[in-house]
């Protein structure tokens, strides 16, 4: 996970609909803040993205849950909240 290898690299990081137990060794070195996006009705990859969360407590973490989106946002409006969500973040780490 670069943000956890390269930390002076990565301003912030967003994860839409990720698989953080995938990368659940880095989880502790990210320093970047992180936004965690997940749809509301994607009931796995939320309760990995809450232990993640939880994994990522040195760091500026936000859960975001898109309510009624499954895991690949199809959802008529869920992936605009998503962009929304993005650009808020890097807009307000980045800038």
């Amino acid at each position: 996970m670069l943000a956890a290898d390269l930390p002076e690299r990565v301003g912030a990081v967003v994860s839409r609909g990720g698989r953080p137990d995938l990368a659940a060794a880095a989880l502790e070195r990210v320093a970047a803040p992180v936004l965690l996006i997940v749809g509301g009705a994607d009931d796995l990859v939320l309760r990995l993205n809450e232990d993640a969360r939880e994994q990522m407590a040195q760091a500026d973490v936000r859960l975001e849950v898109v309510p009624g989106a499954t895991h690949l946002f199809p959802e008529p409006g869920a992936l605009e909240r998503v962009a929304e969500l993005a650009r808020d973040w890097f807009v307000r780490h980045l800038t």
